[in-house]
């Protein structure tokens, strides 16, 4: 187990720096499309593809199947950028990451059952953490450690064997090799993992937290996840909240509410729901847990 932990850390990094020079290259020849940024100088985008590779060779069936098809989807997001669909609210990319969490909830329905519906959910959180250089990164590190330590606490010593017949260790430490192999670029703003990349961490922490805890210990490590985000990234959305939202004095609660709902994902539920309703949120406590932010409508 030990050796496939260190290899696939090691491809990690390989893959990653491939990927980045690769897409650095076609940048240059102007082949790139959207997966090159021109921010900080130009930065390479999508080279999470690196992780998913190593994530769908080394995770067992079924689960790497069901990575594979989020990852998939997710990548042809980043390839299709922003580009509008004609009479619809949807831009190609949004709708392409929509059928990843369709067919991850269709597939992985016989196995995790209503659990499925909460792992499709993950990439929400990490979306929203991959805004920042090393949030996603930071996310996905801690999660993983923090599974490995319920393990030691629960009890459940090296050894034991989990209900898909391996090691209990041996995904989060999976995880925590390939997330620490591509990560060094990511903290350091050259790099971003784009939709691929941190859709493929979030089906991989979802996978982890079914395993360690059932639904329920789904749904508990879900909201840590987000939780999780909301403080490392509060300074960020202090600042985004204030200045493009226009919430004055924005509470943890909105923090965690923009994590949980932000984006164009939320932001396409609140059009279909709200319409051009506009919700001013008074009550004390209500402000407290984030209201403002779950009913701001942008449209």
């Amino acid at each position: 187990m030990y050796i496939q932990i260190i290899e696939a850390g090691i491809l990690s990094a390989v893959l990653t720096l491939l990927f980045a020079r690769l897409i650095a290259k076609l940048a240059k020849n102007g082949t790139s499309g959207n997966l090159f940024v021109d921010i900080r100088g130009g930065i390479p985008r999508g080279v999470g593809l690196a992780p998913l590779i190593i994530f769908i060779f080394f995770l067992t069936w079924p689960y790497n199947y069901i990575l594979a098809i989020m990852g998939i989807l997710a990548f042809i997001d980043d390839l299709m950028g922003r580009k509008k669909l004609k009479s619809f609210p949807l831009e190609l990319g949004q709708l392409s990451r929509g059928l990843g969490m369709i067919l991850v909830i269709i597939l992985a329905y016989p196995f995790l059952g209503s659990a499925s519906i909460l792992l499709a959910l993950m990439v929400q959180p990490l979306n929203i953490a991959d805004m920042q250089p090393g949030s996603a990164c930071s996310t996905v590190l801690s999660m993983s450690a923090l599974v490995i330590l319920l393990y030691l606490i629960s009890g459940i010593f090296n050894g034991s064997i989990n209900s898909i017949g391996i090691s209990q260790y041996f995904i989060p430490l999976l995880i925590i090799a390939i997330c620490a192999g591509y990560a060094p670029l990511d903290y350091k703003g050259k790099i971003m993992m784009g939709e691929v990349g941190n859709h493929s961490f979030a089906i991989a922490l979802g996978i982890m937290f079914y395993l360690y805890g059932g639904g329920w210990g789904l749904l508990i490590l879900f909201l840590t996840t987000t939780t999780l985000i909301a403080i490392i990234r509060r300074n960020n959305l202090q600042i985004f909240l204030e200045t493009k939202l226009g919430i004055e004095n924005p509470t943890f609660g909105d923090y965690f509410m923009d994590v949980l709902t932000g984006g164009g994902l939320g932001d396409l539920f609140r059009k279909i729901i709200l319409k051009k309703r506009k919700i001013s949120i008074k009550n004390g406590f209500l402000i407290k847990i984030g209201f403002r932010r779950l009913f701001y409508n942008p449209f």
